[in-house]
């Protein structure tokens, strides 16, 4: 959301803190642009002492742009092989585990990165996932659940592998077992 404006984003922080503590989870927010251009080591001393790493919803470029400037993506990537922490989240949070964003500009606009941090958008998803990641598909009333089914319906003519999931669903993934909740 760092695109966002100030306001706008500090609410939403609030939204996410308060929400996440109502079930349970002593949580707090870890912002990424505090370690643009950091040492590896002290975002993953940060990372390492959560047991849950939730990333929010937005613009999956901005997200994505801000783990790669922080080193958040490298560190996020060997905390998960190593199964040292549970990953959480939601819309963009789960898009940037693809292996690619192509596709997503459809419904996030790419030059929002060069205005939030001034630098060009990264395509390249975290690989996490083997497929794309298609959030609020078949979403009554969801803004971007229209156009987030055009993006699955592309994904599907190109043989493009991927995930469409409607609001209220999760993937849960545990090892080599996923399954769709």
């Amino acid at each position: 959301m760092d695109g966002q404006p100030a306001g706008e984003r500090a609410a939403g922080v609030v939204r996410e803190v308060d929400a996440l503590g109502a079930l349970g989870f002593a949580a707090e927010e870890s912002d990424l642009r505090e370690y643009f251009g950091a040492e590896a080591g002290v975002l993953a001393e940060v990372f390492g002492e959560a047991d849950l790493l939730w990333l929010r919803g937005g613009n999956a470029f901005v997200l994505r742009a801000a783990l790669a400037l922080s080193g958040a993506d490298a560190v996020l990537a060997g905390l998960l092989r190593e199964d040292a922490v549970a990953y959480g989240g939601y819309s963009a949070g789960g898009c940037v585990l693809a292996p690619s964003l192509r596709g997503l500009e459809a419904c996030d606009d790419p030059a929002e990165v060069g205005r939030a941090y001034g630098r060009p958008a990264v395509w390249d998803g975290l690989g996490l996932l083997p497929y794309a990641f298609v959030p609020h598909v078949d979403s009554p009333g969801h803004p971007e659940s229209q156009v987030l089914g055009e993006v699955a319906e592309r994904y599907r003519a190109d043989g493009t592998p991927y995930l469409a999931l409607r609001d209220g669903q999760a993937l849960v993934v545990d090892g080599e077992l996923s399954e769709v909740v």
